[in-house]
């Protein structure tokens, strides 16, 4: 921009003279007259129009400037400077960030201004316009507009008004595609799909219903069904719908096409109406079965009238090729009876696609277990294993075992496509597979796809490390990020002792990298930037390589990479030039996601320092709460709209500066003409953006509008971190917006979501009870039970209602007359399996368990009874434990922690495997975790001081179990492999004290420890002394992690100096817990909250920062300021200088 204003200066210095004491009056071009008279007016945006079209069928002469000015003399129109520049920079910004001014600006456009206003907007393909000599830089202007979120609105509300008016059709269009795939949920509201027009000829229409279609899923349930509504009222057009009655159907073959999608919004009885012949036309299509391929949200009702259809118009429903062409319809096929296998297998491979539906799984599972049956007829699951597709996910541990090695061998081709496994089935496979093999090689693993994870951590470790080289470069490669820690660092560990480490690195990609410790970096050489850029790395390996890559590579190419950004100190931020620094930045703010909340601050008190009047309003909110008084009046816009793109969480403020930055917002709000600063409709949520999940419960009780509610309903289901009042206020809204769900329609409950865990129990009951379906899909998105027990409490009772009462097929005493879970209630249930009776949990069929353990043992609500309820039927199902295999262990979950230290001991826990699953389980008492590392060391043969570092990665949690003697006896070497991950665990002080002891004979003494070494060993620096902390440079304090602040001993903590405190940085201050704060002094306190506020202690903050403070309020040109006439018009439009 800045270059931009040089230019206008120059040219309007050249011509100064020329044009200020000229008298030629000559008549202007009646267009570039009316335009001189719209600039006279402050009709700027209609007199920009018009000399863009005048230009485009014009040449600009020397002279036409002169022309200009002689005409303003004629006109005795003496333009002041400053108040001419002032007016139009006010509104030009009032159009940026005032987008209903917009709105009416463009309402009042005239029909060709508005033509050439669409034209410059979406299909001009300069980067540059020339108006004269002046060159308009006019893809910065256009990119400026766009990301304005409620420009966009703008733009499609005025698409809608004038567009078909005035353009043809085809080109609104694609006006409206390019507008809408910025936010089409947000856009198309049911109530503006009345604004579409309702007359469009074929083309337009097809291209318009092409691009509802592509974004259906981006839209909401009521938007869907009333653009269903719109396009049907377009397709009957053509008919007299008299001629329609109550037997035939205005659908046709062809409209079937054009719905597309929204053909699941048919009525059944229309369905079931629609013509035979057709229906024929319409399967026969060729690119049918991709249309039925993408209805995910179908119901069986509305999927089995389909198939009925196509059944009766001719089509033979056992013919491979019309099973190819049902789509997702194969999902709720119900012709079974005399079906022969090979149609089974057909209609298996087809749902092979059936995971991708919105729901009615469990009808699918069921599906598939009858239509496997009926493939295995007269034959073994040996030989049909390899035509099953992916019903084979559907087989128990029990019918994997029995499948022979070479029948695995022989069906890899088709077990390897398939997704959905259990752990403990591709436990299962993988062995098999194996065992056939004999020998683990590099193309043998190659062949197994996604049941890879399924070899064994210790048959990693003794492959030949070529062959593991040449796995991390192959396509397995993919499969790699998906490998236990365990195995990871198993490959890993195995690689390193063959001394080809080096040439491995660079082949390692994503968050396998992660995986390689500190030490193990240091050890290698040959690091460049470019191979960085497909690697995930934790922050310890960032600040080490950024460091070392720093000395022989420019900012600019290590930024670019991506995660190497969570290596730049706040030294190296702090000694950037200028210049380097905010040419750089956007690389920043690319990467925010990336960034750690100190980092975040550095670099706001880096923008502070060197250009305050453009630093990016987010930035504020990491600086100290006083910096928020410098927002205010025409500041207030940019500063909300640029929190609303950014996640707040990511910057992570304390409550007492994130209350500061909301009451600041509530201030804008009131200053923006908003009355009593609320939230009036569609273009304030726009503005609030991400901000709208932070507004407190008060402030969505008073200043919400049921207009503005309507737009954020998507935004608030998006918010992670709603809190039960924010939900209560929210609910409470959208029950004075959709009325009593008494008449709620499955849209709007759909629409809903998650919202309707608040409502009463009464109110669950009415819709669980219109739609059951509905119901459940929303519940299978609501994880703990404790944030929607009514809720699932309505589809435990709806499931059960529903389901014709089984009793236990056992015939124990106490299981007669009691009700036993179905495989088919256990999966619709998911989470709403909490409810079951300790009883009926005891009395589930054997079958039934076998099944379902999987998804039993990954309930999180179960209770200690019902999980030992679920314990004694594995033991009935499985026998003795003894006889247990890994595989079974693996698929317990939470069910493994009702097993008793004597239970526990009689396991065979020899598999690292195992242990690595068991480990992820964080309830386990010491007692439990003593006897699980007891078994692994009997079971595996080993003493802790054999240990490699895969087994310590997989021990995880079971770590904190170990004495002081055993810690001791870690060996250093596969300690310094696994370091990291042991700085993940939660153990006691007297643990970690250890740990610490074991760390520094990889790293030094702690005095010795640098950020990187801090980084890496996360919670162990909990083990810290009271003497060792004291001891820490002040600079370091930034580079704990979080979690090992909160593991440091009150007594210990407060040992810190008042300086240190002050530089933990905001989000280590934020970790310090109440008994910590406690045992802080008055000084020590007032410097946590000096780190909590972002406030700079080793240089001048506020102090000298008072002069600058005012440059936010009124900004200084960034260049040359333009000097008068129509030259200062077309350098203020073009080169606009915002704030921010």
């Amino acid at each position: 921009m800045s270059r931009l204003l040089k230019i206008c200066f120059l040219l309007i210095s050249a011509n100064h003279a020329e044009i200020t004491y000229s008298q030629n009056s000559e008549d202007l071009p009646p267009l570039l007259h009316k335009a001189m008279e719209e600039i006279i007016t402050g009709k700027y945006l209609n007199a920009l129009l018009d000399i863009l079209h005048f230009q485009s069928s014009n040449v600009w002469t020397a002279d036409m400037l002169t022309k200009v000015m002689a005409y303003f003399h004629a006109q005795e129109v003496t333009f002041n400077l400053s108040s001419l520049q002032m007016s139009i920079e006010s509104y030009l910004k009032n159009l940026l960030y005032q987008p209903r001014q917009l709105l009416s600006e463009f309402q009042q456009l005239d029909q060709q201004q508005f033509q050439t206003a669409m034209k410059y907007l979406f299909n001009s393909r300069k980067d540059h316009l020339e108006m004269g000599n002046i060159i308009l830089d006019w893809d910065k202007i256009r990119e400026r507009i766009f990301q304005s979120p409620g420009v966009n609105r703008t733009l499609f509300h005025i698409t809608l008004d004038k567009c078909f008016l005035a353009l043809s059709a085809l080109d609104c269009v694609d006006i409206l595609s390019q507008v809408l795939r910025v936010s089409a949920v947000n856009y198309l509201q049911p109530d503006v799909i009345g604004s579409l027009p309702n007359i469009l000829l074929e083309d337009a229409f097809r291209n318009l219903s092409t691009v509802f279609k592509d974004l259906y899923d981006k839209t909401s349930a009521n938007t869907q069904r009333a653009l269903y509504g719109w396009m049907k009222q377009i397709l009957q057009k053509p008919y007299n719908m008299s001629e329609f009655n109550e037997s035939t159907s205005w659908v046709t073959a062809e409209d079937l096409w054009i719905l597309g999608r929204y053909i699941v919004h048919l009525p059944l009885e229309e369905i079931l109406k629609i013509s035979l012949s057709e229906i024929r036309v319409f399967i026969s299509y060729d690119n049918a079965t991709k249309q039925l391929d993408t209805v995910y949200d179908i119901t069986p009702e509305l999927a089995q009238a389909f198939l009925e259809r196509i059944n009766s118009s001719g089509f033979d429903m056992r013919n491979t090729s019309t099973i190819y062409r049902l789509g997702l319809l194969v999902c709720f096929y119900d012709e079974m009876e005399q079906m022969d296998a090979a149609v089974a297998r057909a209609l298996l491979h087809q749902m092979i696609k059936c995971n991708q539906l919105k729901g009615f799984q469990a009808e699918v599972q069921k599906l598939k277990s009858q239509l496997l049956n009926i493939a295995m007829q007269n034959q073994t699951l040996n030989d049909t294993l390899g035509s099953l597709s992916d019903a084979v996910v559907g087989l128990t541990s029990s019918q994997l075992e029995s499948l022979s090695p070479e029948a695995v061998h022989n069906a890899i081709a088709t077990l390897n496509q398939v997704s959905g496994w259990a752990k403990s089935q591709v436990m299962i496979l993988s062995s098999k597979y194996l065992s056939y093999e004999k020998v683990l090689s590099f193309y043998n693993v190659s062949q197994m796809g996604a049941l890879v994870t399924g070899i064994s951590t210790q048959s990693f470790y003794s492959m030949n490390p070529k062959e593991l080289s040449q796995i991390i470069r192959g396509t397995t490669s993919q499969y790699l990020s998906d490998l236990s820690p365990a195995q990871q660092q198993g490959i890993l560990r195995k690689i390193a002792a063959s001394g080809d480490f080096s040439s491995s690195v660079k082949d390692l990609q994503g968050a396998f990298f992660k995986e390689i410790s500190l030490s193990g970096l240091w050890k290698q050489t040959g690091y460049n930037s470019s191979m960085m850029k497909e690697k995930e790395l934790r922050r310890s390996q960032a600040l080490y390589l950024y460091e070392l890559l720093s000395k022989k590579n420019y900012p600019v190419d290590l930024l670019s990479t991506g995660q190497l950004v969570k290596g730049v100190t706040c030294q190296l931020i702090e000694s950037m030039g200028t210049d380097i620094f905010l040419n750089n930045f956007k690389l920043f703010e690319m990467n925010l996601h990336l960034l750690s909340p100190y980092q975040v601050n550095c670099l706001a008190w880096k923008f502070w320092k060197v250009s305050s009047a453009s630093i990016p309003p987010f930035l504020l909110l990491v600086l100290p709460t006083d910096y928020l008084e410098y927002v205010s009046g025409p500041l207030c816009v940019p500063f909300i709209e640029s929190l609303g793109k950014t996640e707040m969480d990511l910057l992570n403020p304390s409550l007492h500066k994130k209350n500061a930055v909301l009451q600041k917002v509530q201030e804008c709000l009131v200053g923006m003409a908003r009355g009593n600063g609320s939230v009036a409709d569609e273009y304030d949520v726009d503005l609030l953006g991400n901000l709208i999940c932070h507004l407190p419960p008060a402030f969505l009780h008073g200043r919400m509008s049921l207009k503005a509610m309507a737009t954020a309903l998507h935004q608030f289901k998006l918010c992670q971190q709603l809190s039960h009042e924010q939900k209560t206020e929210i609910t409470y809204k959208l029950l004075e917006l959709y009325g009593s769900p008494n008449n709620w329609t499955a849209e709007t409950t759909l629409d809903v979501g998650p919202f309707i865990a608040l409502l009463s129990k009464v109110e669950l009951n009415i819709l669980a009870e219109k739609f059951p379906d509905t119901i459940l899909r929303i519940a299978k998105t609501i994880a703990p039970i404790s944030s929607a027990e009514e809720l699932l409490s309505t589809v435990f009772e709806s499931v059960s209602n529903a389901t014709a009462t089984i009793e236990s097929s056992l015939t124990r005493p106490d299981c007669l007359g009691t009700r036993a879970p179905t495989p088919d209630e256990i999966i619709k249930l998911a989470e709403a399996n909490v409810f079951w009776s300790v009883q009926e949990l005891k009395c589930m069929d054997a079958g039934t368990f076998d099944k379902n353990v999987e998804l039993l043992g990954s309930v999180s609500g179960f209770n200690s009874s019902q999980l030992v309820a679920l314990k004694e039927k594995a033991k009935q199902v499985w026998g003795s434990l003894p006889d247990w295999k890994s595989y079974h262990i693996v698929s317990l979950g939470r069910i493994a922690l009702a097993l008793t230290e004597h239970e526990i001991e009689e396991l065979d826990l020899h598999s690292i495997d195992a242990i690595s699953v068991l480990s992820q389980q964080t309830e386990w008492t010491l007692t439990q975790a003593r006897s699980i590392l007891q078994g692994f060391l009997e079971d595996s043969g080993q003493t802790i001081g054999t240990l490699k570092s895969f087994d310590l990665v997989g021990l995880g949690a079971i770590l904190c179990a170990l004495n002081s003697t055993e810690i001791m006896s870690i060996r250093t070497a596969e300690f310094s492999a696994a370091v990291a991950r042991i700085g993940l665990l939660f153990c006691s002080t007297p643990v970690l004290r250890q740990f610490k002891k074991v760390t520094e004979s990889v790293f030094g003494t702690a005095a010795s420890w640098n950020g990187s070494i801090l980084q890496e060993i996360g919670t162990i620096a909990g083990g810290l002394n009271e003497g060792e902390l004291k001891a820490f440079d002040k600079n370091l304090m930034p580079y704990f992690q979080p979690i090992a602040v909160r593991h440091i001993p009150p007594e210990i903590f407060q040992a810190l100096s008042a300086e240190q405190i002050a530089n933990l940085g905001p989000e280590n201050a934020a970790m310090v817990t109440r008994s910590q704060r406690e045992h802080l002094n008055a000084s020590q306190l007032q410097s946590l909250q000096l780190a909590l506020d972002g406030a700079r202690t080793s240089t001048p903050g506020m102090q000298n920062g008072a002069s600058t403070a005012q440059a936010v309020q009124t900004p200084a040109p960034s260049g040359a300021p333009c000097l008068s006439g129509f030259s200062i018009w077309l350098c203020a439009v073009f080169t606009l200088h915002l704030p921010f």
